[in-house]
């Protein structure tokens, strides 16, 4: 992927100039600017040459100046790849407010988690065919069940209750699968732990659930077209 910008050019710079091609005041332009580098972490790099800038910065340079404008419509192909995960959640933050303000955005992601947090809406290509194209909140109800992973304020023993729609797997002393079908609430499972004398310490879903809803959908179509 290429960086369109003056690779001689400092950050700073860059953002102002392309300010400018809108008519946007210099005085308003450079508060933009500052704003958007140190909500992207680059306002210590305001005044470094573009060519200096490592792979992800530069993508978040890209950001900032296609924001300059405050467009109606942003579309990013891959805007966090390249980018290590501090700085990625910091990306995702400042696009929800961008999108918070009145930008829509479309952008394309290999990272199904970043899909499933900013995304209302999501389509899935595989081998140029458009295979979903929906909301982001029906799609995920195409689950069945979900995995959560318990951390436990103290050790336990396995559990052998005989619970219909849940299924559980300890899997050290202190660290507890379950696998639960949608007839089940979280309060439901809470409620079953606590009867049991199970305290927990925190939870956390086991993968990422549009994760799971890909991997179905490709499995369900190299089952079918090795048939």
């Amino acid at each position: 992927q290429e960086f369109n910008f003056g690779q001689f050019e400092k950050t700073f710079d860059i953002l102002v100039t392309q300010a400018g091609y809108y008519g946007i005041p210099k005085k308003i332009a450079e508060q933009r600017a500052e704003e958007y580098l140190e909500k992207l972490g680059l306002w210590d790099k305001r005044a470094t040459q573009a060519r200096m800038l490592s792979g992800g910065m530069k993508r978040r340079l890209m950001i900032a100046r296609a924001m300059m404008h405050e467009p109606k419509l942003l579309i990013l192909d891959e805007p966090t790849a390249g980018v290590d995960i501090e700085l990625r959640r910091s990306m995702w933050d400042f696009l929800t407010e961008m999108n918070d303000k009145g930008t829509s955005i479309i952008l394309t992601t290999h990272y199904l988690e970043e899909a499933e947090m900013l995304c209302r809406r999501i389509a899935i290509i595989d081998r140029g065919v458009i295979k979903e194209d929906t909301s982001m909140k029906n799609f995920l109800n195409q689950l069945n069940e979900e995995s959560f992973i318990f951390d436990l304020a103290e050790p336990i023993q396995p559990i052998e209750l005989d619970i219909i729609g849940v299924r559980f797997n300890l899997i050290d002393a202190v660290t507890l699968e379950v696998t639960m079908d949608k007839a089940h609430s979280l309060n439901d499972l809470f409620q079953l732990l606590e009867a049991q004398g199970i305290r927990v310490r925190s939870m956390r879903n086991k993968s990422n659930r549009l994760e799971e809803l890909f991997v179905k959908m490709v499995e369900k179509n190299l089952d079918g077209a090795a048939q």
